[in-house]
C-alpha cells in the first residue's frame, strides 16, 4: 500500500525548526519593540525540485520563474513574522539525466505548485528598514506551509495532461493502492540576507527549501504496472504516460510489470532562489538609530 509518509526523518531540520519557535517566544518575551515595522512586499525568483527525474542536483531541474508576495511583521530588530504566497513551475526530464537508465527510462513532468506560508525570521544582527547602518543582515527562517500541485506530462501532440488520474502506478484502482493528494502540508527553511534601499524599502535574498511528505510531485515513486490491466482501468493514454521506456528488449507478450519505475524510500523536495522587495506600511519608522 502506498501511504503518506509522516516520519521524522531528518532530526536537524525538526531540532531547527523546533528551536527557531522556542527562541522565537523567548525573544519576544524579553526584547523591547526597538526596530519594529510592518511591510508588504513582492519576490521573484526561480524553482528548484529534487526527486526520481532529479536524484540531487539543484540546478539539473528545468528552471522555472518563481513569484509571490508576502507580509512581514518586523517585532523588533531580531524577530520577524511572514506571512507569504509563492506559485512556481518544477519541471524534469530523464532525457536530460547524465545516468543512461534514466535515459532509458525516458520519463518527464512539470507541476505548478502554489504555496501558502507563515515563517519566523531570526536576524543574525540587527536589522531594521531603513536603517542606514545596517547594510546586509544574514538571516535564518523556519515555519509551516500548505500547497497544491497537479502533475502533468506532454503528449505526442505537445498538449500537457495531468498525471495523477491516470493513475500511473496503480494509484485508485489497484488492489489497496492509495491515490496521492494534490495539496499536502510542508516545512519551509532556508537562510538569506536581507538590507535596506532607503528609508523605507528593504531587499532580500534568500534560499529556501520544503519538507514535504510526498514522493508524488513528479508522479514517479514506485513500480510499473500491468499495461493490460492500466489500460482497462484508465486508458490507453494512461499506459502511454506510464511506461515511455526507449529501446526495450522485453521477449514478446512480457512487460515491465514490477520492475522499478522509482524510488518508494525517498521523498521529493522542491526550494527556490528569491529575490525580495519590501515596503515599510508602519505609519512611520519606530527606531531610533543612536540607541
Amino acid at each position: 500500500m502506498i501511504r503518506t509518509r509522516f516520519h521524522f526523518s531528518n532530526a536537524p531540520l525538526w531540532v531547527f525548526t523546533a528551536l527557531l519557535s522556542l527562541w522565537s517566544l523567548d525573544a519576544v518575551a524579553q526584547r523591547n519593540r526597538r526596530g519594529a515595522s510592518k511591510e508588504l512586499g513582492v519576490q521573484l525568483g526561480t524553482m528548484w525540485y529534487t526527486g526520481d527525474l532529479n536524484p540531487g542536483n539543484l540546478f539539473r531541474s528545468v528552471s522555472h520563474v518563481a513569484r509571490g508576495g508576502f507580509y512581514r511583521h518586523n517585532l523588533n530588530t531580531r524577530i520577524s513574522f511572514r506571512g507569504q504566497f509563492m506559485q512556481g513551475r518544477i519541471e524534469s526530464w530523464d532525457a536530460d539525466h547524465p545516468n543512461g537508465w534514466q535515459q532509458q527510462r525516458n520519463l518527464h513532468f512539470r507541476n505548478e505548485i502554489r504555496e501558502y506560508s507563515f515563517c519566523t525570521e531570526l536576524n543574525y544582527r540587527d536589522h531594521a528598514v531603513g536603517n542606514p547602518k545596517r547594510q546586509l543582515v544574514p538571516f535564518l527562517f523556519g515555519g509551516l506551509a500548505v500547497y497544491t500541485h497537479d502533475p502533468e506530462g506532454q503528449d505526442a501532440y505537445g498538449n500537457w495532461q495531468p498525471l495523477q488520474p491516470m493513475g500511473t502506478e496503480g494509484q485508485g484502482w489497484f488492489e489497496d493502492v492509495e491515490n496521492y493528494l494534490t495539496w499536502g502540508v510542508a516545512i519551509p527553511y532556508g537562510l538569506g540576507f536581507k538590507g535596506n534601499l532607503g528609508s523605507g524599502m528593504s531587499i532580500q535574498m534568500e534560499w529556501g527549501a520544503r519538507k514535504v511528505w510526498t514522493d508524488h510531485l513528479d508522479d514517479v515513486s514506485t513500480v510499473y504496472m500491468d499495461p493490460a490491466l492500466l489500460r482497462e482501468a484508465r486508458g490507453q493514454i494512461a499506459v502511454q504516460f506510464a511506461d515511455r521506456t526507449l529501446d526495450r528488449e522485453l521477449p514478446p507478450g512480457q512487460s515491465l510489470e514490477g520492475l522499478q519505475r522509482g524510488d518508494p524510500g525517498r521523498n521529493d523536495r522542491y526550494g527556490y532562489f528569491l529575490l525580495s522587495l519590501g515596503f515599510r506600511v508602519s505609519k512611520k519608522a519606530t527606531t531610533c538609530w543612536e540607541q
